[in-house]
């Protein structure tokens, strides 16, 4: 099966679970206009409310089964007059089925197939229940891409490849992609920001490669914090004192924003990333609605800096 990444179900409200920010009306239309491309395109479609996506039906002559999710095109378009929705849902499609109906050969896919992470909450649980999470909510999924446009691959015998083949081929070429990194600074905490591509989030798979090529370090001695909250946002801070708290503030902010409003969302969790592994920054409290509590991994980690800290107070 084929599948754009789709906002969650249960963050959408109104009729229309999985088209936030969108109106019921805007909704609507979008819905409307979706099918209205498809159908012009060969595809009948039947929508399914509960997750803000269009499946086309199985007795479909082209890609009967596959579901297209209009999640994030939700996110585009409710940044845009109204009187463009239907040229960019036409080429929103136009993009989409090129890419899903190109012809894959071998020397295609050593140069287009990329690994890409996927929330389990945007497709049918079937399709990924037998895909180890990267990260809760997460996983890994080859995928094809054709001028902006990617199509996800959870069954890779559609390609001609077993799942191995498929993984090991897309890791590789995520790993030779390169970064666009800018760095902002917030109370003396610096962050790096990769973004400007909808793979960002993705390199997240390959960090080691990322922070030794992109941030010119290797085996930050305290690690890292790490946010992936949206398919174009991947936010690193290198921990090296005690700037580590505003750096943590600074990024639970940006990552509650991305993951709230951009298309593609994927986690608002900020992850402390160590030679032992990923392990989640903060943590909620009973009777807290918020998880902004210190994480026990991270208290431990900031309690050492600030002891590390005090011979300079003394």
């Amino acid at each position: 099966m084929t599948t754009q990444h789709n906002l969650p179900a249960e963050r959408a409200a109104g009729n229309h679970p999985g088209l936030l920010p969108l109106t019921d009306p805007e909704a609507d239309h979008l819905i409307q206009l979706s099918r209205a491309a498809l159908a012009a395109r060969g595809l009948t479609t039947n929508y399914v409310h509960e997750t803000g996506t269009l499946s086309a039906v199985a007795s479909s002559e082209l890609l009967g089964g596959a579901l297209f999710g209009l999640g994030n095109l939700a996110r585009i378009l409710a940044r845009e007059p109204r009187q463009r929705w239907a040229q960019q849902v036409e080429e929103h499609f136009d993009g989409l089925l090129a890419n899903v109906q190109r012809p894959a050969d071998t020397a295609d896919l050593a140069s287009r197939l990329c690994l890409r992470l996927a929330a389990t909450s945007a497709v049918p649980p079937e399709w990924t229940a037998d895909l180890p999470e990267f990260l809760p909510g997460l996983v890994a999924v080859p995928a094809l891409s054709n001028d902006g446009a990617f199509t996800l691959h959870f069954d890779t015998a559609t390609l001609g490849l077993t799942r191995s083949e498929a993984h090991q081929l897309a890791l590789a070429n995520l790993t030779q992609l390169t970064d666009n990194v800018a760095y902002i600074d917030h109370d003396g905490a610096q962050l790096a920001v990769l973004s400007e591509t909808t793979w960002a989030a993705s390199r997240a798979l390959v960090l080691d490669t990322v922070l030794r090529e992109s941030l010119q370090l290797e085996n930050p001695e305290y690690g890292v914090l790490v946010a992936l909250p949206a398919r174009d946002l991947l936010l690193i801070h290198v921990i090296r004192d005690l700037s580590v708290l505003p750096a943590l503030s600074a990024m639970l902010h940006l990552a509650h924003t991305a993951f709230e409003s951009s298309p593609g969302p994927l986690t608002p969790t900020v992850y402390l990333v160590d030679a032992t592994g990923w392990h989640p920054a903060t943590i909620a409290l009973p009777g807290q609605p918020l998880p902004y509590h210190l994480s026990a991994h991270l208290r431990v980690l900031t309690q050492s800096l600030a002891d590390l800290e005090e011979p300079d107070r003394a």
